[in-house]
């Protein structure tokens, strides 16, 4: 079931793209309408991506979709797919997402069905569950809390007091902790000077069968994709995650964790307190990393590491012993 949090406001003709955006079409009708506008990876035949200068391989591409990139990337499609070539990737996304996709109005979501609630469940009087959301049975929802429109709560799931819920579909069994937030907008944006462009994040949070949270835990919104933590991750207090993480299963992030945007995290992973997880990064299975450790780039399955940089832990104590012991 795919619940749906925001309005499309597709398809959306490539002449009022021209209108908004400073582009050159190579091999695009004037004609051509868009349906969506999404991640490469969810691109579609009459869909619209894009694609920045950090990375590029041809097999990430599975459509003949249109693609937004730089001029110096467009060299390296050797006319594979059509393109909307532009100055500024970054710029053109923000105005791209907020072309495409909206909130949905205080009277579109009235006219929702009223929520559906199984048996057996607890809610406070004081929780507000807004119109489309379905509860399962036996769920606990306590004082204070929010659960946005068309959200999907599984059965066994318990959620603690003033924790925010939007745009999220959670599994059964589920724990979150009090003064949680799940669902809200990344940290997106377009860099525009006196001026910058925020970027529509129009996907999802997605947690799985088993996961725990602790208290005063932030899970954001996919921007074009969904943030996905894995079958039996457990969380602590105060843990970010950005949008478009990816999170494997049975994986355990002590207190004050962050994983920045776009990283993709395996299964039985261990993270020590206090952690920083740049964004953009494959963390493999079975990795260990130190509590405090800055982690800068991808992680191979099986390793343990620490520091900041992170590296190799048995390197890293060798090199403490040498200069410090």
């Amino acid at each position: 079931m795919k619940s749906s949090f925001f309005k499309n406001l597709g398809p959306i003709s490539f002449t009022t793209i021209m209108e908004q955006i400073e582009c050159t079409p190579i091999n695009i009708d004037q004609e051509t309408s868009f349906n969506n506008f999404t991640s490469i990876k969810n691109l579609t035949e009459n869909g619209l991506s894009f694609l920045t200068d950090t990375g590029f391989s041809r097999e990430d591409i599975k459509s003949d979709g249109v693609i937004v990139c730089s001029q110096s990337m467009y060299g390296k499609f050797k006319n594979s797919n059509p393109l909307i070539v532009v100055k500024d990737v970054n710029t053109a996304v923000a105005k791209l997402s907020n072309i495409f996709y909206r909130s949905l109005t205080y009277d579109e979501i009235k006219i929702l069905d009223e929520p559906k609630i199984g048996s057996n469940c607890n809610i406070s009087n004081s929780a507000i569950i807004e119109n489309g959301s379905i509860i399962g049975k036996n769920v606990y929802i306590n004082a204070g809390c929010y659960v946005g429109h068309n959200c999907i709560i599984g059965d066994n799931t318990f959620i603690d007091c003033n924790t925010v819920i939007t745009n999220s579909v959670i599994a059964e069994n589920v724990h979150v902790g009090r003064n949680s937030s799940l669902g809200q907008q990344g940290f997106g944006f377009a860099i525009n000077k006196n001026n910058n462009i925020k970027i529509f994040h129009s996907g999802r949070v997605l947690l799985q069968d088993g996961v725990s949270l602790g208290s005063n835990c932030t899970i954001d919104r996919g921007s074009f994709g969904d943030t996905v933590i894995g079958q039996n991750t457990y969380f602590d207090n105060l843990c970010h995650v950005a949008h478009n993480v990816v999170v494997g299963n049975n994986c355990i992030f002590a207190a004050m964790t962050g994983i920045a945007g776009s990283t993709n995290i395996g299964n039985n992973v261990m993270s020590g307190g206090q952690v920083g997880i740049a964004g953009h990064l494959n963390i493999g299975n079975n990795v260990q990393i130190a509590a405090q450790s800055g982690v800068l780039k991808d992680i191979d399955d099986d390793s343990s590491v620490m520091g900041h940089p992170a590296i190799d832990k048995m390197q890293y104590i060798r090199k403490y012993k040498k200069n410090y012991a």
